[in-house]
């Protein structure tokens, strides 16, 4: 039997990149699912129809997901569409990268609302249904410099930071329900977003890592698997570090 056959699981942001991964690597494993991104245009149309293709249930939904209303309002669509919700991923986020002195108000708010604000929207709209189930799989998608921080990523950050403070909470809140939290804390991933830096900087970055090497969504997509499935049933309120051994 196939680790997640008969479940549901709600990937936030998995239109491509890493959520696209982690989506994929969920229905390789039975799991029917539901996606969100901000529009859902012919790259999240064709995301639907690969994730289809696998023999699952899968449906992706426009929604901007740092909106409260609209987020509970996906919710309610989710469950008249597969009726139950599983497991959910807050793998939403954003980067709008910059030093504090020239960070502007809106460059701030606009990561905080889309990277941790988000998060709160879907675990607010997704717990009583998870309750109502006895049980249930959280994941926020934090980063290695949600531990570490960096420098130029004061927003990006603090959000991920943020994200690590919230799964710890919620493990406390949710425990005795049978819902589990937990946050998965990528490092250099190669992504479309990563891709955009210049060679020189991402051989900078390999050498930070003892592993010489960044990342593939498929790594962190394997870490969610885990912590999704009845493997990790007995783990609640961690942080995994997916980043080559850069975090130590």
């Amino acid at each position: 039997m196939k680790l997640l056959e008969g479940k549901t699981a709600l990937v936030t942001g998995a239109a491509r990149g890493i959520g696209k991964a982690i989506a994929l690597k969920f229905a390789s494993e039975g799991a029917n699912i539901a996606f969100t991104d901000l529009i859902i245009d012919e790259v999240g149309t064709a995301t639907e129809h690969e994730i289809a293709s696998m023999g699952v249930k899968c449906k992706g939904y426009a929604s901007n997901a740092s909106n409260f209303e609209e987020t509970h309002k996906v919710v309610e669509q989710v469950m008249q569409d597969f009726g139950r919700i599983d497991i959910l991923i807050n793998n939403a986020g954003i980067t709008k990268d910059g030093l504090m002195m020239r960070m502007s108000e809106q460059q701030w708010d606009a990561v905080i609302n889309v990277n941790l604000k988000s998060a709160f929207n879907f675990i607010h709209a997704v717990t009583p249904v998870m309750m109502r189930q006895k049980s249930g799989s959280i994941v926020n998608m934090s980063s290695v410099v949600g531990v570490s921080g960096n420098a130029g990523q004061a927003n990006y950050s603090a959000s991920k930071a943020g994200m690590i403070g919230l799964a710890k909470s919620m493990a406390k809140e949710l425990g005795s329900r049978g819902i589990r939290v937990n946050a998965i804390a990528p490092g250099f991933i190669i992504t479309e977003m990563t891709g955009q830096l210049s060679e020189e900087v991402r051989n900078e970055w390999a050498k930070q890592i003892p592993l010489r090497r960044g990342g593939t969504p498929e790594d962190v997509a394997n870490t969610a698997l885990f912590l999704a499935s009845d493997l990790s049933s007995y783990v609640s309120g961690q942080v995994i570090n997916v980043c080559g051994g850069m975090n130590t």
